[in-house]
């Protein structure tokens, strides 16, 4: 069972689906609280000190994206999770883009959906983050969650600081798809079937050319992962 102080927001207009979800949380020792439209939903997220924010996508008021979005600007190391009805590629990039930690489709299991919420709680309770790292000239500050070098910083979500953090912690070797899902989203299945680590290291690659212009960071490496590039090594 998880701490009964662990709160969790649904924004969820299917009152039926809300319900539901309420009393799956309340069972499983989660303390839980109901929104129906978006914009509530975004208040309540930004008052109310809620550990995990469960948002669907299709909502009045307010869609889901745009709450993600401004929700992550005002609480940036905030545990966001989206509901969405809509399995497209597309659609989970741009809710990635916006600034959700991960995604289920509709219609998900219960198992698949506690599992992915409790990788999140996992992340979200863990003391790391803290560390200050440079690499190539870029100053990475697991406090602050940012990125910066002379001139600029970006804003990177505790997801996007732990990548880094773990590629380094493992480097110069590479670092598989799998070990990521297990050891920075924290899932107990690795194996399950999921595109949010390229979605997420996409992202994290497009933040840093914005102060780092065109040099790598990240490397992939085919049909095995993702490794930090050698002359950051070098130079760190």
């Amino acid at each position: 069972m998880a701490n009964a102080k662990t709160r969790i927001l649904v924004v969820e207009d299917d009152t039926a689906i809300l319900n539901g979800l309420l009393d799956l949380f309340v069972f499983h020792g989660y303390e839980a609280e109901g929104i129906e439209d978006g914009e509530h939903g975004l208040e309540r997220a930004l008052e109310g000190g809620f550990d995990l924010v469960l948002l669907d996508v299709m909502l009045p008021g307010m869609d889901g994206f745009s709450i993600c979005e401004a929700l992550r600007k005002r609480r940036p190391s905030q545990a966001v999770l989206m509901l969405t009805a809509k399995g497209s590629e597309e659609d989970v990039v741009h809710g990635l883009r916006t600034g959700a930690d991960d995604y289920v489709t509709k219609p998900f299991s219960i198992g698949e959906l506690l599992a992915r919420v409790e990788a999140l709680l996992r992340r979200v309770g863990k003391s790391g983050g803290q560390e200050r790292l440079v690499l190539g000239g870029l100053v990475f500050d697991g406090s602050a969650l940012t990125a910066a070098d002379g001139d600029g910083s970006v804003d990177l979500t505790r997801r996007e600081m732990d990548i880094v953090l773990h590629l380094h912690a493992k480097a110069p070797g590479i670092v598989s798809r799998q070990e990521l899902l297990a050891e920075v989203w924290g899932y107990g299945d690795a194996d399950i079937e999921t595109r949010t680590v390229d979605s997420h290291v996409v992202k994290l690659r497009r933040k840093l050319e914005q102060i780092a212009g065109d040099r790598q960071f990240i490397l992939t490496v085919r049909g095995e992962g993702y490794r930090l590039a050698p002359d950051l090594l070098e130079k760190a």
